[in-house]
């Protein structure tokens, strides 16, 4: 029998810094000697057009993880990570299904101030993205604060790897 698996669900608004801290949580895992996996929902979502009552392709973002996951956890990962955005707790239960195993959600959080200076830097020359990514950090913001669907919440420092560490020792790996 092979050694159990878990997940963590890294999310958080726009801008947080979900997928630097992802990677930096499988960089982690392998100098541990830890097998896993670091997955971007971002990646797994993306296809056009998507259907008008699922604005984000939340369906299609599920199956696929299923699909890789699957991949995954037969190839031998103890600790699968995902960095992407839970908005809903109702949603909670197909995104552990779709990762095949117990799911940890943790919320990355950082100062508003510090997460707008970091999306100008990112949309310098793209003021229509920029404008739509503040918009929707403030708007997320507020989503995930009503909707606590996290199990755990961490501050992003300055430090991927040192942030990438508190979020393992909170979860408990």
């Amino acid at each position: 029998m092979g050694a159990e698996v878990s997940a963590l669900l890294i999310t958080g608004a726009v801008g947080v810094g979900k997928t630097t801290v992802t990677d930096a949580l499988g960089d982690e895992l392998a100098e541990r000697g830890i097998p896993g996996a670091a997955i971007d929902l971002d990646w797994l979502r993306r296809s056009w057009p998507a259907p008008a009552d699922d604005r984000f392709n939340g369906r299609i973002e599920q199956a696929n993880l299923a699909a890789v996951c699957a991949i995954y956890r037969e190839s031998g990962a103890q600790v699968l990570v995902a960095a992407g955005v839970l908005e809903e707790r109702a949603a909670r239960a197909g995104y552990e299904a779709a990762f095949g195993c117990p799911l940890t959600v943790v919320r990355l959080t950082a100062q508003r101030d510090v997460v707008r200076a970091r999306l100008h830097r990112r949309h310098e020359v793209d003021p229509e993205g920029l404008a739509w990514h503040l918009d929707r950090y403030d708007e997320l913001t507020s989503i995930l604060d009503a909707a606590r669907v996290d199990d755990l919440a961490v501050e992003v420092g300055a430090d991927p790897q040192a942030t990438a560490r508190a979020v393992l020792s909170a979860a408990g790996i």
